[in-house]
């Protein structure tokens, strides 16, 4: 008999943010998979065997799911945040996709999640409250000549960018590089944020603009937002900042 795969967001961290379709999906399964950080997040039995990986194999990773699934186990696949954004869901639907036709009738259920960029934004305060986007610095699956269109046309389309994968070992000059794209195309008091392990212990939250902002503040676990001309900053009683996005746009000629 056929298992099934739970594709699941664990949310941005904390258990608190974590949905509860997400739990009662994470407490049917006999396998969890995935990169080892999400899959050391959660707490399962010692009968549930965990499959965690580095995060370069997400296709390597979906298809190990779907052969298990086809053994009879309930698989669930994991992701930081919402499996849909930059996770492991569509890893799964590609594994689907280009295997063999009996793939096609492994029963797939992808739970939500809170993303890191819906974290971030209600930490901050309403930075999202008009157009945005999200944009994976990572050139792990995209040319980076890609990442630089998308930005620059973002930017000059006025919308706020969320920039995931930002700043790695591996690619610790991409963040400046897009830095010094962006600040050819945006005025220098743009807002930008640095939320860094949002809901968790170490959470980190730094406030800047274009024109100051230091990719060496930044690493893999930080979400980089950067606003828009319609972004500003509101002083607090308490020395501290909120971001809103205004959401009126004035009609041009």
């Amino acid at each position: 008999m056929s298992g099934r795969i739970f594709v699941v967001g664990l949310g941005p961290g904390a258990a608190n943010q974590r949905t509860p379709q997400a739990d009662a999906a994470l407490a049917q399964a006999t396998d969890l998979i995935g990169y080892a950080p999400y899959v050391a997040r959660v707490q399962a039995g010692p009968d549930v065997v965990r499959h965690a990986s580095d995060n370069r194999v997400e296709l390597e990773r979906a298809q190990h799911a779907i052969e298990l699934a086809l053994a009879g186990r309930t698989v669930a696949v994991v992701s930081g945040g919402d499996a849909g954004v930059f996770g492991m869901a569509s890893a799964v639907f590609e594994a689907i996709d280009h295997g063999p036709d009996a793939w096609r009738g492994v029963e797939v259920t992808v739970i939500p999640g809170v993303s890191a960029v819906l974290a971030a934004a209600a930490r901050l305060g309403a930075p999202l409250g008009g157009d945005f986007c999200v944009i994976s610095l990572s050139d792990n699956l995209k040319p980076q000549e890609v990442v630089h269109k998308r930005l620059a046309a973002a930017a000059e389309a006025g919308l706020v960018m969320a920039l995931y994968n930002p700043r790695s070992k591996a690619r610790p000059h991409q963040l400046g590089e897009a830095f010094a794209l962006l600040r050819t195309i945006l005025p220098g008091d743009v807002p930008v944020a640095f939320a860094r392990a949002i809901g968790r212990p170490d959470e980190r939250v730094i406030l800047t603009d274009i024109a100051h902002a230091d990719p060496e503040q930044v690493d893999m676990s930080t979400l980089v937002l950067i606003g828009c001309p319609l972004t500003h900053t509101i002083e607090r009683a308490n020395g501290e900042k909120w971001l809103y996005t205004a959401r009126r746009v004035e009609k041009t000629e």
